[in-house]
């Protein structure tokens, strides 16, 4: 009887421990950049406004050719919006900030923005810690919409956010080398 419960728990754990699986609340995307591929889990439960202009995005081939543009260590990479040369893509209009209830921890993608809590279009960021000072708090300090996570190529990540940084005309923190995002595509 021993014997036979051992195969069963080894089964039971090996569930626990694949990846999470794409779904129609839960897609999946695939960043092919120049450093290697990351790919980020959605959560239209959470964010569904903002999944569903990030993938409005990604199903157009917006990304092609956009670099990551802010490279701030200890803090995020920001991305999804401007060519190699800085120039900006022409966006879609701006959405409005969603409460999703996530927090900017290490891993999770948000939506870049300006002042204008209702500002957000293409640009993304990846958090490489956890920044809390980012988070939803009242409606003087709205913070940035989290809408997904990593899932694999954390390690692109942190590889993105150890590169020289500059200046570029009015930009700081741009890679000396521009980190380009190739493509971005759905995955099952």
């Amino acid at each position: 009887m021993r014997k036979s419960l051992i195969p069963l728990c080894l089964s039971a754990l090996a569930l626990f421990s694949l990846p999470a699986l794409a779904d129609a609340d839960h897609p999946h995307v695939r960043l092919h950049t120049s450093q290697g591929d990351i790919e980020v889990e959605l959560d239209a439960k959470a964010a569904p406004e903002t999944v569903d202009n990030f993938l409005s995005y990604v199903d157009e081939g917006f990304y092609a050719g956009t670099v990551f543009h802010r490279v701030m260590q200890d803090f995020m990479i920001q991305g999804g919006g401007m060519t190699a040369d800085l120039e900006p893509k022409e966006t879609h209009a701006p959405i409005a900030l969603e409460k999703s209830g996530l927090d900017n921890t290490r891993g999770t993608i948000a939506m870049a923005r300006t002042a204008n809590p209702d500002s957000a279009t293409s640009q993304f960021f990846i958090n490489l810690v956890d920044n809390s000072a980012l988070n939803y708090r009242d409606l003087y300090n709205p913070g940035y919409t989290v809408f997904g996570h990593v899932v694999s190529g954390m390690d692109v990540v942190d590889e993105i956010a150890g590169v020289a940084t500059g200046r570029q005309g009015l930009h700081a923190n741009v890679p000396k080398t521009p980190i380009t995002i190739e493509s971005a595509e759905r995955i099952d």
